[in-house]
C-alpha cells in the first residue's frame, strides 16, 4: 500500500532536538486543547507518540472523506496507524533561552498532528509551536471531556481523570473514571445548505481559539499553575519565563490559512501570519479594510483559482507587507504529512502527491516560511540565507506579482 519508498516523517534539520506533549486546559468543549513541540534536551530513552494518536482520528477520516466507517476506518488505520512521529514524547524542555511562538491552526478535516513535519521543523530552528486541535466541527474528529454537575463549579484547569484506555504514547491514559469522554465529530454540511455562513463562523471560533492558545501560553509564561486535563509527566511550569511574548506568529494550512489571516488583523499579538495554500473562500470582503500584519502565502500550483489568488492580492492594495510565491510542481496536501506518509497508490487516490518530491517541497515552504518570519518577528538567526525564496528566486518557486 505504500510503495517501494520509505514512507516516514524526515528528521528535523535544526540545531535542536525536539519534544513533545498534549495539553488540553480545562477539559470542557470551550477549552484549550493542543499539541505542544518544543526544543528538548537530549536525554537516554525517547518514546515516540503516534502520528494518529486515537483510533476515532481514522473513523474521523473516513467521515470526512465520505467514506464507510466500516471498511475505510480500518484501511486508513492499517495505512498510517503503524507511524510514529520522530520526536520525544514529553521530553524534558531546553529551558537555556527565550523562544519565539507560533499558533499553528489545521486544515479542513485534519487534526492536530497533521502538519508534524512542518512543526517539528520550526521546534528543532527554536520555536515553541502549539498545533491547536480547533474544536468547531472542522476537525475530522476531536474529543474533550463533560462534567458531573457538582463539577462544573470547579476552575478552569483543574487536573481530571480519563477513562478511555490508552494506545501508546500521545493518548491519554487510563484511569477511574471521573469525567466522561465525548468525541465531536465533523460536521457535514447538506448539499442545499448555503456553506459560507458556517464556515464564516468558524472561521471566527478558530480564531479565538488561536488567542486562547496563546493566552493560555502567556500564563506558563507568567508562572501561573495551570494544570493539564491530560495525564503526562511534562510539568509546564518549567517553561516559565521561556517564551518571548514580543516574536509570536500565527500559521496555518488551508483553512488554517485564513484562519491565520483573520488572526493577524484581530489579534495584534499576532506580529505575523504565514498562510500555507490558504482557503481564501471564509473570509468577508472587510478583511481588505484591515490594518493587516505581515502575510505570506505559500501556494500549491494546483489548489489556488484565479478568484483566491486575486483575493490575496487585494491584500496589497491595503499598504500592508504581503508576500505570495507558488510552489511548482505541489498540491494541496503537499504541505501535510500525508504527502510523505502515503505510497503511490494511495496518493494518486487521494491525490496527496504532486510532481515535486514530497520532501523538496516541504523543505522550500519551510526554508521560506523561516526566512520571512525572521524579517518580520526580528531573530537573531541566519534563516536570511533564505530570503532569495520570498522573491520567487529558487528551483520550484515563483513569485506571484
Amino acid at each position: 500500500m505504500g510503495g517501494v519508498q520509505s514512507l516516514e516523517l524526515p528528521p528535523a534539520k535544526g540545531p535542536h532536538k525536539v519534544g513533545c506533549t498534549d495539553i488540553m486546559a480545562d477539559h470542557t468543549k470551550q477549552g484549550s486543547f493542543f499539541r505542544l513541540y518544543y526544543p528538548c534536551e537530549a536525554s537516554g530513552q525517547v518514546k515516540h507518540p503516534l502520528w494518529i494518536p486515537r483510533y476515532e482520528y481514522c473513523g474521523g477520516l473516513a467521515d470526512y472523506l465520505e467514506r464507510s466507517k466500516r471498511w475505510c476506518a480500518p484501511v486508513l488505520h492499517l495505512a498510517f496507524g503503524y507511524h510514529e512521529i520522530p520526536v520525544g514524547w514529553d521530553a524534558p524542555f531546553r529551558a537555556a533561552e527565550k523562544y519565539p511562538l507560533i499558533i499553528f491552526s489545521h486544515g479542513l478535516g485534519a487534526f492536530r498532528t497533521v502538519y508534524s513535519a512542518v512543526c517539528i521543523e520550526m521546534a528543532s530552528q527554536g520555536f515553541v509551536v502549539a498545533a491547536v486541535e480547533h474544536r468547531d466541527e472542522s476537525a475530522c474528529a476531536t474529543f474533550f471531556f463533560k462534567s458531573p454537575a457538582e463539577d462544573l463549579r470547579q476552575p478552569i484547569g483543574t487536573t481530571t481523570s480519563i477513562e478511555h484506555p490508552p494506545e501508546g504514547p500521545g493518548s491519554p491514559q487510563a484511569s477511574p473514571p471521573i469525567l466522561e469522554e465525548e468525541w465531536l465529530p465533523y460536521r457535514k454540511i447538506d448539499v442545499a445548505e448555503d456553506d459560507f455562513p458556517l464556515r464564516n463562523q468558524q472561521l471566527h471560533l478558530r480564531v479565538e481559539e488561536c488567542s486562547r492558545a496563546l493566552d493560555l501560553l502567556a500564563e506558563i509564561n507568567n508562572g501561573m499553575l495551570i494544570k493539564n486535563v491530560l495525564p503526562g509527566d511534562f510539568h509546564l511550569s518549567v517553561m516559565k519565563g521561556c517564551f518571548d511574548l514580543q516574536k509570536v506568529a500565527v500559521m496555518g494550512h488551508s483553512f488554517g490559512g485564513s484562519t491565520a489571516i483573520l488572526a493577524v488583523a484581530k489579534d495584534q499579538r499576532f506580529r505575523c501570519a504565514v498562510a500555507l495554500d490558504s482557503w481564501m473562500f471564509p473570509l468577508t470582503d472587510d478583511i481588505y479594510s484591515s490594518v493587516l500584519r505581515p502575510v505570506f502565502f505559500v501556494n500549491s500550483q494546483k489548489f489556488q483559482t484565479d478568484d483566491s489568488i486575486n483575493k490575496m492580492k487585494r491584500l496589497y492594495s491595503t499598504d500592508n507587507e504581503i508576500k505570495i510565491i507558488t510552489i511548482v510542481g505541489s498540491v494541496h496536501q503537499s504541505q501535510t504529512d500525508f504527502t510523505l506518509l502515503t505510497g503511490q497508490l494511495l496518493g494518486m487516490a487521494f491525490e496527496t502527491k504532486g510532481s515535486i518530491d514530497p520532501v523538496e517541497g516541504l523543505d522550500i515552504t519551510n526554508k521560506a516560511s523561516l526566512a520571512f518570519l525572521q524579517r518580520h518577528l526580528g531573530l537573531q538567526k541566519d534563516f536570511d540565507q533564505w530570503d532569495a525564496l520570498l522573491e520567487g528566486d529558487g528551483h520550484h518557486v515563483i513569485l506571484v506579482k
